[in-house]
């Protein structure tokens, strides 16, 4: 006989995820959280429970991120399945396949909510695919996973504040960056502070100040409203150009902000929508992160780029909503119980329309300028290619891969997607609405033919 479903499946074990299992698991739902990583944390808390102590990793991630954690290990009842891919979803009878340590699984949920968290947006430059090239997220999990930092000279391109914790990171791991390489547009701040929540946002505010000034006591210059980079060597990284400059380095860390993670989302078919002030596509939910579908809710930056103390607040008013749908508390309890969260969720929230306006990426980030540029690593396409299918009659990615095989390699669009859609639509004169997003199908990730015949 099949096991009764969960009531509430979880995709992620971040910050959202994590707070979604307590909240749900604590009004006494059956949990099951389905995770990649061998230990509980996501991106942002990635390997906390080993690495805390790390005195590079201190702050938010040593005292919270831990405290989390322990928290969710702690909370009985939970079923807890880390190294797990989830790889293709029946949405119908509310069936998961997994791929995990033991092999092929099945899993039945009422309920299930995306906690995938977000991924860097790509910035293909000239010589991005070198050796010695790599985003700044990569850098920071090599650091958080092995205590590994880059070897030789490090310069840091791009915008954002990752970048700054970064550099901060790294210092204290005794390996501090030579030089940012700052893409902000030239009167980017101006903009930003006409967008509003400095005030409300003048904790975090104050927090990244703080970074700034740690990462330039350290010796980091700054070359600001930066174009046109490119990484030069032959082989292997020597250094990195740009317009009115260069410079030699072993390692050229990229990075222009997060975008929500959407693969899964998008391969199960939720209605999603162009975010115009974060330049990405996000999953079109309501306020307790209800999707398109009865069955599914999306919580954390998977839903809309907000931060870890957003990502917290909306997994557990996913969790609340999904206690009241299935009839655990009625409507007044659940919004009770969510004003707490409403207002930690908007606090955390406040600095956001500063953030995105100041760290806005620049066109040719979106759409690369130079036609020898790389934008599809796994196929080898390039964005000269991809301008040639669209003058050819493209009107889109999933038409663009018919042409080129752009966005078929294991990645499966993850890389490439949101620029290839740019390319066409800038070449097409159509808005990235028009254009639309690549439509992913199972599997989610790759599984080879002797997991499939193993199920």
């Amino acid at each position: 006989m099949a096991p009764d479903p969960a009531d509430l499946a979880i995709i992620g074990a971040g910050p959202a995820g994590m707070s979604a299992a307590l909240e749900a698991a604590g009004l006494g739902l059956s949990v099951t959280v389905i995770d990649e990583q061998p230990a509980p944390g996501g991106q942002v808390f990635r390997a906390v429970e080993a690495a805390a102590a790390d005195p590079a990793l201190t702050g938010e991630y040593a005292k919270e991120g831990a405290a989390l954690a322990r928290r969710f290990r702690a909370m009985p009842g939970l079923d807890y399945r880390p190294s797990t891919t989830l790889w293709h979803t029946d949405l119908e009878t509310g069936t998961l396949s997994l791929r995990g340590p033991d092999g092929g699984a099945t899993l039945r949920a009422q309920r299930i909510l995306l906690a995938t968290g977000a991924q860097e947006r790509p910035m293909p430059i000239p010589g991005w695919t070198l050796p010695g090239v790599m985003s700044a997220g990569a850098a920071q999990i090599l650091l958080k996973q092995a205590g590994a930092v880059p070897k030789g000279r490090t310069v840091l391109a791009g915008q954002g504040p990752l970048l700054w914790l970064l550099a901060v990171q790294l210092f204290r791991a005794g390996a501090p960056p030579a030089l940012l390489l700052e893409t902000s547009a030239r009167g980017a701040l101006g903009g930003a502070m006409r967008a509003g929540g400095l005030w409300n946002g003048r904790a975090m505010l104050a927090k990244g100040g703080l970074m700034m000034l740690e990462a330039r006591r350290a010796g980091m210059k700054v070359v600001r409203g930066t174009r046109g980079l490119r990484a030069e060597g032959d082989g292997a990284l020597r250094g990195v150009s740009w317009e009115g400059g260069s410079t030699e380095c072993a390692t050229l860390l990229l990075h222009e902000g997060v975008i929500p993670s959407t693969h899964i989302a998008r391969a199960m078919g939720l209605d999603h929508h162009w975010d115009a002030a974060q330049l990405c596509w996000r999953p079109a939910l309501d306020e307790w992160g209800a999707s398109s579908h009865d069955r599914v809710a999306v919580a954390g930056d998977g839903g809309g780029i907000g931060g870890w103390q957003a990502a917290a607040q909306t997994g557990a008013l996913a969790a609340l909503d999904t206690a009241h749908r299935l009839g655990r508390i009625g409507a007044a309890e659940r919004d009770r119980r969510a004003a707490g969260h409403r207002h930690l969720l908007a606090s955390a929230l406040a600095l956001r329309p500063f953030l995105d306006r100041l760290y806005a990426p620049a066109p040719d980030v979106l759409a690369p300028r130079d036609d020898t540029t790389v934008v599809c690593r796994c196929e080898e396409i390039t964005a000269g290619q991809v301008r040639q299918a669209a003058r050819l009659g493209a009107t889109g990615p999933n038409q663009a891969k018919a042409y080129l095989r752009a966005g078929m390699g294991p990645c499966q669009g993850r890389m490439c997607g949101t620029t290839v859609a740019a390319l066409i639509a800038e070449t097409r004169g159509l808005s990235m609405e028009e254009a639309g997003a690549l439509r992913p199908r199972a599997p989610y990730k790759p599984i080879t033919v002797g997991e499939l015949a193993e199920l």
